[in-house]
């Protein structure tokens, strides 16, 4: 019958039979397009049963397409997943009960939860933190932060109000920080034998600020309490919060590996060879890397439009309008969620210099002699996690940052602090040690005042609810 109708389509004199060749070619090339314009599709997998990783899907209490997906993705390989948002997750009409239990439906894994954790207020990721790490189960596989992906800020001809969108910026970007350091003292107490991974999202906007001079203070959170200042572009604000992530994730990993004592994994009991991993390659089992997923229609589009009728800034009627019309083109050149989480599941899939095998091989012209260490020669594969890396499209991204100049050390108060600081090695990358120093000390002190500023809240003499994370279930 199809056959049939196809036969006589062709056949029909309005068929435009000199126009075939024309337009095969046509559709060909716009499937071409939008095949390059979704990006590198990772080709690694892994088998995430019995791993715990713990994700920020947003903020305001919404999931964020990119994290609903990646979420649905790993429950789909086993992953243990606890979602962390500032929304209810008691009542059983909230948005995050009924995305969960579509979850555990849909991907036919019950091990899919979501905790209450306002991003927003230091007290309560201290609160959340110290709850978790005081559980019986505290394991951490993998830190996956996604709130600072989504973009923050439309052009200025659609914006509807009046709000400090620096200061949404950089308190994203604090309590990034303020998540991972109350957290890392329990992941340095996991076995080392562990492979932990911190995997911070942020947007692609990083280039813009990587060519200008980087502005390390966080303004929003000076002690003088000075107005935050008019940015200059969008579009370098939003990078300058990206490029400051990724030096953070970088000058993260450069403490790990200055860390005393080396971890290096146990091999197993059956096996005769040594796993040997370069010193260069890596040193901690905690590898912090930084992700940039690219440009998603729904996720940066939407809200640089302000075409984001959900968001509770508001959202502008031209916006939307803009969006909707210009669908056939942000459909054949945008990201699709699904596109936009390739290189996160990439940065989690591939393997890390510590979980690569030796292989043993005799020395040339030793034959059987040598030691097993001797023997011992890393069979790395095609490609592995770089320690403080920051990917983009499946792959490393080169970056070069201008270094910035710190003033010289007060030479007061030497000894025993003295002592006790780590010595970091300078490799160069995302501007170097010093400019991931300058960096971390501007976290600490503007983590410091958002503390300060935070209104105190009143004494709850009653029972706080022990949340729907399922912590107690974890696998050790």
């Amino acid at each position: 019958m199809v056959l049939t109708i196809l036969e006589a389509a062709v056949n029909s004199p309005y068929f435009p039979s000199n126009y075939v060749r024309p337009i095969v070619l046509g559709f060909a090339g716009v499937l071409a397009i939008r095949a390059f314009s979704q990006g590198k599709t990772t080709g690694r997998d892994r088998d995430m049963h019995a791993r715990v990783i713990l994700v920020t899907v947003g903020v305001l209490g919404r999931f964020s397409p990119l994290g609903l997906t990646t979420i649905q993705s790993l429950a789909q390989r086993g992953a243990h997943i606890i979602a962390l948002t500032d929304g209810d997750v008691e009542s059983p009409e909230s948005e995050a009960t009924i995305l969960v239990d579509l979850l555990r439906s849909t991907t036919s894994n019950q091990e899919i939860y979501a905790e209450h954790c306002d991003l927003k207020s230091p007290s309560a990721i201290q609160e959340f933190c110290t709850k978790f790490m005081s559980g019986d189960n505290t394991r951490i596989d993998a830190l996956l932060l996604m709130h600072e992906y989504k973009h923050i800020g439309p052009f200025s001809f659609l914006s509807t109000n009046d709000v400090d969108l620096e200061l949404e910026r950089q308190t994203n970007s604090l309590s990034t920080f303020h998540l991972i350091t109350t957290l890392l003292p329990g992941l340095l107490l996991a076995p080392v034998e562990r492979d932990i991974r911190i995997i911070n999202v942020v947007n692609r906007f990083y280039a813009a600020a990587a060519t200008a001079r980087l502005s390390v203070p966080f303004s929003s959170f000076s002690p003088e309490k000075s107005p935050s200042p008019s940015p200059s572009s969008i579009f370098l604000s939003e990078g300058t919060r990206s490029l400051k992530t990724t030096i953070l994730t970088r000058h993260i990993q450069r403490v790990l590996d200055a860390l005393p004592a080396a971890q290096i994994p146990k091999t197993e009991s059956t096996s005769s060879s040594i796993p040997v991993a370069s010193s260069n390659a890596q040193k901690s089992n905690i590898v912090a890397v930084t992700v940039s997923p690219g440009i998603s229609r729904v996720d940066t589009i939407a809200p640089l439009l302000n075409a984001d009728w959900t968001s509770s800034y508001g959202w502008s009627w031209l916006g939307v309008l803009i969006y909707i019309f210009a669908q056939p083109v942000l459909r054949l050149f945008i990201k699709t969620p699904t596109s936009a989480m390739q290189t996160v599941l990439h940065a989690l899939f591939l393997p890390t210099p510590f979980k690569v095998i030796s292989k043993e091989k005799p020395p040339a012209g030793e034959g059987e002699a040598g030691s097993v260490i001797d023997k011992s020669v890393l069979g790395m594969p095609e490609e592995v996690l770089k320690p403080g890396a920051l990917y983009a499209e499946c792959a490393v991204v080169r970056l070069s940052v201008p270094p910035v100049s710190l003033p010289p050390r007060d030479d007061k108060g030497k000894g025993k602090e003295e002592e006790e600081t780590l010595e970091l090695v300078d490799d160069g990358e995302l501007g170097g040690e010093a400019t991931g120093r300058a960096v971390w000390e501007a976290y600490e002190a503007a983590v410091k005042v958002w503390q300060e500023r935070e209104p105190k809240k009143p004494k709850d003499n009653d029972k706080k609810s022990e949340g729907s994370s399922g912590v107690s279930e974890v696998p050790s």
